[in-house]
């Protein structure tokens, strides 16, 4: 083959990012490690090291075995201890694509150095112990790699070598973790069965797992497309310098976020707003007709602006938000903890703007998702936070644009970095006051909603005589949302055999109607419940019976229904063990008969029908 043609199919193969995660000894340097073995990838001179350290400090000594793990972890305290502290960094290619693995660490310690490899990557290979299952490690990883905007995760279920290849094992352990992921916004998630130490199902498919159908990983990782996880349509050049050589050159050098860039193409500088057009896309080698992300580029315009790093290029007819308030999700990566008024530099896109914490609006246990109040963040805690900049920001929803919604914020006097961030939105100015509390909010909402009801003729007496009972929200949740949604339907149905006017509607019919302009990520709930407790207040004001179920609702989201449903009832009906936020609790094993005639008889308790109606 002419040299210079294979070096340029190699030079212009697509490059996936990805990293290993997962909790500690789950076995994710040595995956890595004989990824690169099996693949061909470690030089002689490297695996004769590899043999003798592993003699020396391996925790495979003494067996045969190679302790692949030792090419990873290089730092001494790594090998003492058998774990990963810092990030590990690896390149490789095969014939179809280049790599650029993260090796991170998984024990808890460190989340805030997984996180900043998560930052990057594409993909995310998840690994769990089939000796141990799903750990709370396990879920917070999975967690962040939702927050960080990650679209495809592996999830390999390792050391299946010491559970007999037990494909009943791999069944559970992939139902569990099923039923956490469901709740995050994570579209694309394969299962494989392997064995690190042994190299079952790494680069080739393993004997000792025929009932497993899918690919091995080597070939996962070469198969997954990528290519749409970027965000092409809205063009973001944050700049990072100027460069002016001579009088004959003026061009403003940076990389682009997201978008694509061309000559000709009509810009806006931010914040000045001024407009011109592309004149040039320089690179090393020349000028390009066109730029994406992530290329490094110098873009020269038509026009003398006054440009300077730190601004932003972006199309004219195509702007991103500009506000100084924003509502974020943050990972805490500091000993001293988040609290309420805290100062920071917030780093995004390219500036560095002082901003304060106004208010933590709750922190979130990872085990289960639920949300609760917090009066401070500590280190590798996740919590949802409104800041105040002190000068406007440029930037897009996280969700919608990986490149122009993360930030992170600095400690102003140490200079560390204490949280990994993303945006979810701006707030307007006026919204709310600073440090305001969510119960205050809500309060203050409601109010100006209720002050300008407008009512029409018929009075919510004159319901209640037609009707013969009040109108009322019914709110069934619990973990089995199937089991919830069936209850809910009974009780509509009995119900309406008496007479009343019930009605269910489920969840998924408002995702995709009310709610068809919301994404369903962990961050995008809080919108949906407070739909939801908008709704319900209409529908009970109506002089309905509004039933519907709510998979998993935690404390947070069945308040913000309660207050919202004001000045109406809301009845919670929770399946299985609760904390004494629902109204009626239910064994979650009896049957749905069972159920209703519980329900029933707390209904009659509760006066839902009053007796002057009878």
């Amino acid at each position: 083959m002419n040299i210079d043609k294979f070096l340029n199919q190699h030079e212009n193969k697509d490059l996936l990012r990805f990293i290993t995660c997962g909790s500690v000894d789950d076995g994710k340097s040595t995956l890595v490690g004989r990824l690169l073995y099996d693949s061909k990838l470690i030089f002689d001179d490297q695996l004769n090291a590899l043999k003798k350290d592993t003699e020396k400090v391996g925790t495979t000594k003494g067996t045969g075995e190679i302790d692949y793990a030792l090419l990873l972890d290089g730092l001494k305290a790594e090998r003492e201890q058998g774990i990963t502290i810092d990030v590990a960094y690896r390149y490789f290619a095969t014939p179809k694509r280049k790599f650029i693995i993260a090796d991170t660490p998984g024990h808890e310690q460190y989340t805030r150095n997984m996180a900043t490899g998560a930052s990057t990557a594409n993909l995310a290979v998840i690994l769990i112990d089939a000796r141990l299952g799903v750990s709370t490690q396990t879920r917070r990883h999975a967690f962040i790699v939702s927050l960080l905007g990650i679209k495809h995760v592996i999830v390999a279920i390792n050391k299946m070598d010491l559970r007999d290849y037990s494909q009943e094992v791999f069944r559970d352990i992939k139902s569990e973790f099923d039923a956490f992921i469901a709740k995050l916004d994570i579209s694309d998630v394969r299962y494989i069965p392997l064995s690190a130490l042994k190299g079952d199902n790494v680069v080739t498919l393993s004997e000792q797992t025929p009932w497993y159908d899918g690919d091995p990983l080597l070939e996962t990782l070469e198969e997954i497309d990528v290519v749409g996880d970027r965000n092409f349509n809205d063009f973001r050049f944050p700049i990072q310098y100027v460069i002016r050589p001579d009088l004959n050159f003026r061009g403003f050098a940076g990389s682009v976020a997201s978008g694509i860039v061309r000559v000709g193409d009509k810009i806006k500088v931010l914040p000045s707003l001024k407009e011109s057009t592309v004149k040039r896309i320089v690179i090393a080698d020349g000028d390009l007709n066109e730029a994406f992300p992530p290329q490094a580029i110098t873009l020269v315009l038509n026009d003398e602006i006054d440009v300077s790093a730190g601004d932003m290029i972006v199309h004219a007819n195509n702007p991103p938000k500009i506000e100084s308030r924003l509502d974020a999700m943050v990972v805490w990566m500091d000993e001293k903890p988040l609290r309420r008024g805290s100062d920071y530099i917030i780093r995004q896109a390219g500036r560095n703007v002082k901003a304060r914490v106004d208010n933590l609006v709750y922190g979130i246990e990872v085990n289960t998702l639920h949300k609760g109040d917090a009066d401070a963040l500590a280190l590798n805690e996740i919590g949802r936070v409104a800041l105040n900049a002190t000068k406007p920001l440029y930037f897009d929803p996280y969700s919608n644009n990986r490149g122009s919604g993360a930030f992170i914020l600095i400690d102003p006097i140490s200079n560390t970095t204490a949280a990994a961030g993303m945006i979810l939105a701006g707030i307007a100015p006026g919204t709310h006051e600073r440090h305001d509390s969510r119960e205050e909010r809500l309060r203050d909402h409601i109010g100006k909603r209720e002050f300008s009801w407008d009512t029409g003729h018929v009075s919510g007496r004159e319901r209640l005589l037609r009707n013969r009972h009040y109108g009322k929200t019914v709110l069934v949740t619990g973990e089995d949302c199937i089991a919830a949604a069936a209850v809910a339907k009974k009780l509509e149905q009995k119900l309406f055999q008496l007479n009343m006017n019930s009605y269910y509607l489920g969840v998924s019919n408002i995702a995709e109607g009310l709610d068809a302009d919301i994404k369903r990520g962990f961050h995008d709930r809080d919108e949906h419940v407070r739909r939801l407790g908008e709704l319900g207040r209409i529908m009970s004001d109506a002089g309905l019976i509004f039933i519907t179920a709510l998979s998993d609702a935690d404390d947070y989201d069945l308040d913000c229904i309660r207050q919202l449903n004001y000045p109406n009832d809301l009845l919670v009906i929770r399946l299985g063990p609760g904390n004494g936020e629902a109204d009626i609790e239910l064994e979650a094993e009896a049957d749905i008969d069972a159920h209703i005639s519980t329900v029933f008889r707390q209904l009659s308790e509760r006066q839902i029908i009053p007796d002057y109606c009878i």
